[in-house]
């Protein structure tokens, strides 16, 4: 069915619940905000009367509409309003840079925008990029130039109007791209039965009830809080840029709110942990944390259950654009087993797959598969790149479509993704992650994976976080370690920095995964990281700033 169904049945059973609610007045330290919030039963009418007025304008199943909103209440009634109406809704991370977006937005073939004033002004400017970009509607203020539609009108429209259009389980929903970590962004076709398996799983996993409260660092998290039922508290904070987070403003609002649950990025739950750490600030009514991206330091898990509620619990879901959720691994069993084992190099442990997952490890290969045929299955504990198949598993990218023929190997009718990620499985069928297939430094004497090696440096208490990379050919690079200290722990001045450097050597030289790494180098500020989690370090970038180094 029409995932947008979904928000009519949590409207019926649970009318007067806030759904969303976003802060009005200033902050102020230790003081209660106001909040303009709306209830699930005015969620469904204005998602009813945005749906009815799309259709109006001529808007119908199938048509590819772009989304540009900044997130918040507007951003997830319009999902839904589109999703109503049976448009394919085109979801971009407006941080990719303006190449990547325009380049993104223009492969996808839009039949129209829905976006804020400079957005609409944007596409207006670049009108050959977008020639079939017909139905657009101004959100804010309308410029004399800009579409007549705006968002206001269309909300205008009776909800009684709105005509629901049969939507099949298999019909297209969305193409969200994903960050380019490694590579150009792809745009990954969704279907409602994608979406629908997704929230099927999360609720299944994570024992998630109506009822809850959520602060949602990740809009994506704020669009499936609205189907299960649990009101969103926007975060006063940019969604963009999470490692920048004021974590006052977060836990004053956790606890204006009694919210029992948040979902954020690795980086922002450090920063929120340090502060916790420093203050001794306590969020008793917090019991269930969510954190993807990037792998999450023990040191994060345990300042967050310090802080939370004593039978809390921090929970970090594995899985990508092209496959989410995949697996999940509890803080306990983090910290009181797999945590010892990543700072030896084992790499680190997502924990146990999702019931509606498949997975295999299969021999690394940078070519094409094409048929199941091609895969050679690993043994447990022996590394390989994972491919996993299953009920949330999307089948296939509608942009960059050679890339299909890298990352999707047919059985017959299912279809397998393989994640880019390689790793191994334990005897439990546990997924040890080691790294992305394309940052694996291939030397003279073998291969090396950057998390193993990384979680090493990571342990020395001066180190935030590092990164390892090749410099030359593969088969015959030289590994370079580059380090990020904590802030209270920067080299001030050359003398402390070789001081640091040597003591890192030392350390390496312990270690027979770390031993031939000679090089390694003190990155002046933050390491460059994605745009949605600032958290996956872009290695890429640094290569060229490491050989200057280097050969200098």
């Amino acid at each position: 069915m029409n995932v947008a169904e979904r928000l009519r049945a949590v409207a019926q059973a649970r009318p007067d619940q806030v759904a969303i609610a976003t802060a009005t007045s200033r902050y102020i330290a230790n003081q209660p905000r106001q909040y303009r919030s709306i209830s699930f039963s005015e969620l469904q009418q204005r998602t009813s009367s945005i749906a009815a007025g799309l259709q109006q304008m001529g808007v119908a199943p199938g048509m590819r509409i772009v989304l540009l909103v900044r997130f918040g209440a507007d951003f997830i009634a319009l999902v839904f309003a589109l999703l109503k109406a049976g448009a394919v809704v085109v979801l971009v991370d407006p941080g990719m840079g303006r190449r990547n977006l325009i380049d993104c937005l223009a492969q996808t073939n839009p039949q129209g925008f829905v976006a804020i004033e400079l957005a609409q002004l944007a596409r207006m400017i670049l009108y050959r990029k977008f020639p079939q970009a017909k139905y657009n509607v101004t959100v804010g203020l309308r410029w004399g130039i800009l579409p007549a539609p705006t968002l206001d009108s269309l909300g205008r429209v009776s909800p009684e109007l709105y005509l629901a259009p049969k939507i099949d389980d298999d019909d297209p929903a969305a193409i969200i791209f994903t960050t380019g970590s490694t590579g150009p962004p792809k745009g990954v076709l969704y279907t409602h039965r994608t979406f629908n398996n997704q929230i099927d799983q999360l609720v299944e996993h994570y024992g998630i009830v109506p009822g809850g409260k959520d602060l949602s660092g990740f809009p994506l998290f704020g669009l499936f809080n609205a189907v299960m039922g649990t009101t969103t508290i926007i975060p006063d904070m940019d969604p963009t840029h999470p490692a920048d987070v004021d974590p006052p403003r977060l836990l004053d609002a956790i606890d204006q709110w009694q919210v029992n649950q948040a979902f954020g990025s690795p980086a922002l739950w450090s920063a929120v942990g340090r502060y916790c750490e420093k203050t001794g600030r306590k969020i008793p009514s917090l019991k269930r944390v969510l954190s993807a991206g990037a792998p999450v330091s023990p040191r994060v898990l345990r300042s967050l259950r310090e802080s939370m509620n004593e039978m809390g619990e921090v929970f970090t879901p594995y899985g990508a654009t092209e496959a989410l959720p995949v697996a999940s691994i509890e803080s306990r069993e983090v910290l009181e087993e797999t945590a010892a084992q990543t700072a030896r190099g084992a790499g680190t442990c997502v924990g146990r797959r999702f019931s509606g997952i498949d997975w295999r490890v299969i021999e690394i290969d940078d070519a094409p598969l094409a048929s199941i045929d091609q895969c050679r299955i690993l043994s447990r504990s022996e590394i390989g790149e994972l491919m996993v198949s299953g009920s949330v598993v999307t089948r296939t990218y509608l942009t960059r479509t050679d890339q299909n023929a890298f990352h999707k190997v047919i059985d017959g009718d299912r279809v397998w993704h393989r994640m880019g990620d390689v790793g191994y499985l334990d005897q439990l069928d546990r997924f040890w992650y080691c790294g992305r297939k394309s940052h694996r430094i291939q030397t003279v004497w073998g291969p090396m994976y950057t998390d193993p090696c990384e979680a090493i440096f990571n342990s020395v208490p001066d180190v935030y976080r590092s990164a390892l990379v090749g410099l030359g050919q593969p088969g015959s690079q030289l590994p370079v370690m580059i380090v990020e200290p904590w802030p209270e722990h920067r080299p001030k001045a050359g003398i402390m920095k070789h001081e640091l450097v040597g003591r890192l050597q030392e350390f390496a030289r312990q270690s027979p995964l770390t031993e031939r790494i000679e090089r390694i180098l003190i990155y002046p500020g933050r390491l460059p990281t994605d745009i949605r989690h600032n958290a996956k370090i872009f290695r890429e970038q640094l290569v060229p700033w490491a050989k200057t180094k280097v050969e200098s």
